[in-house]
């Protein structure tokens, strides 16, 4: 982990936890209330702002599938663009489908924060991350990626466009 004193917590599904560990209850719970999405950021006192945008930006899973098909991610609204236009291989995929989302979610933050002035990350008093930008509105760019994962509308690049507007 790369930010010292800060965490990322993502509680995505409860089968990965349940598979892993064994827990027949959570795979109940599961299927009674559906599969459990979010990430939180939980630091230690005073968060370092650089440090909490480095650990949201890692995107592990997101960067993995777009190098397999070519893409580059380089924060830039161009490889926003290409994500846009990757076959959606990922949606017949029901255990991969919430992690995509979270890391779509926050590359889409990332590249805003890194480009577009004034924005920054804002992590709510329950640890979610959002961007805030400098005109005081909040993206909840998690449940964005999210959108985008499943459906792929509205596309990343589209929503990054009418977040640059203002």
């Amino acid at each position: 982990m790369s930010a010292p004193g800060a965490r990322l917590w993502c509680d995505l599904e409860c089968e990965c936890h349940a598979g892993r560990m064994n827990i027949p209850f959570l795979g109940t719970w599961r299927k009674k209330h559906g599969p459990a999405f979010g990430v939180a950021v939980f630091s230690d006192g005073d968060h370092d702002s650089d440090g909490v945008a480095e650990l949201l930006s890692e995107c592990e899973l997101l960067r993995s599938q777009a190098h397999q098909a070519g893409v580059e991610l380089d924060d830039s609204v161009a490889s926003l663009e290409a994500l846009d236009q990757l076959l959606p291989r990922w949606r017949d995929d029901e255990e991969s489908l919430p992690w995509l989302g979270n890391d779509a979610g926050l590359y889409l933050g990332s590249v805003i924060v890194r480009t577009v002035p004034g924005a920054r990350w804002e992590v709510w008093p329950n640890g979610h991350p959002a961007v805030r930008l400098a005109s005081g509105r909040e993206i909840d760019v998690v449940a964005a990626g999210h959108t985008w994962a499943s459906s792929g509308a509205p596309e990343l690049s589209q929503l990054y466009a009418e977040v640059a507007e203002g």
